[in-house]
This record gives C-alpha cells, sequence and structure tokens, in this order.
C-alpha cells in the first residue's frame, strides 16, 4: 500500500473543499433568486388589486400544521 505524503493529502482536501464551497454557493445563489421572485410575485399580486388585508398571524409555532 502507497502512502502519500501530506503535501498530497492537504492538496486533494483543499481541492475538496473548494468544489464544496462552489457547491454551497451555486445553491445558495439559487434559493436567494428563487426568494426574490417570489417576492416580486407577491409585489405583483399586491398591485394587480388584493386589497383584502390579511390578518396577522399570532400564533406561537407557526411551523406546526
Amino acid at each position: 500500500m502507497v502512502s502519500r505524503g501530506k503535501a498530497q493529502q492537504q492538496a486533494a482536501r483543499n481541492a475538496r473543499l473548494s468544489a464544496a464551497l462552489r457547491e454551497n454557493l451555486k445553491r445558495r445563489k439559487a434559493q436567494a433568486r428563487s426568494r426574490a421572485e417570489g417576492r416580486a410575485a407577491d409585489e405583483r399580486s399586491k398591485d394587480a388589486g388584493d386589497t383584502e388585508p390579511k390578518a396577522p398571524d399570532f400564533r406561537r409555532n407557526r411551523e406546526r400544521e
């Protein structure tokens, strides 16, 4: 079995981390784009004549339904 040196191991680790960071950045940008599109759609629906105000949601745990 051939063992790699520390420099090679560190270079391989840095390459893996770089790839993971690039993928994470792509994912975060996609999420931000979809959030922005959602906000834009909400703005358009408000401008389209949706004048009925919504009641505030005072529930403590909104995630559980």
